[in-house]
């Protein structure tokens, strides 16, 4: 089974720093103060959206199908994504509340999602 490298600590959720660096062929160690990539520190979640963004090729429509969310809730999820990887948001959605508490009562978006949106 891969193990895939993670970025941040489970208990704190701040960034976590890798010391050292195994072969298991040649049974060579380097430790130092190596970076992580920023994709490393994006939460699971984070990480399959982009996939599913890379695998629709940015198409939307596509997106929200695969994931069965809304376009507001795509473009959040994005910006989010966007903010993890260091970047200024540029895109700042307009809270609707009543248009959110339809999406929840229709079960188009969880509560923790419209919770999110409405705090927005």
């Amino acid at each position: 089974m891969k193990k895939e490298v993670i970025g941040k600590c489970p208990v704190c959720d701040h960034n976590l720093d890798v010391t050292e660096l195994h072969c298991n062929h040649c049974n060579t160690t380097i430790q130092s103060d190596f970076d992580l990539c920023k994709f490393c520190k994006l939460s699971n979640e984070q990480k399959h959206f982009i996939e599913v963004f890379v695998k629709n090729r940015g198409n939307i429509k596509e997106i929200e199908k695969e994931l069965g969310i809304s376009y507001p809730t795509v473009r959040n999820k994005l910006e989010n994504v966007v903010q993890a990887l260091g970047y200024s948001p540029k895109y700042s959605p307009k809270v609707n509340k009543k248009e959110i508490l339809e999406k929840l009562s229709s079960g188009e978006i969880t509560s923790d999602e419209a919770v999110k949106l409405l705090k927005e």
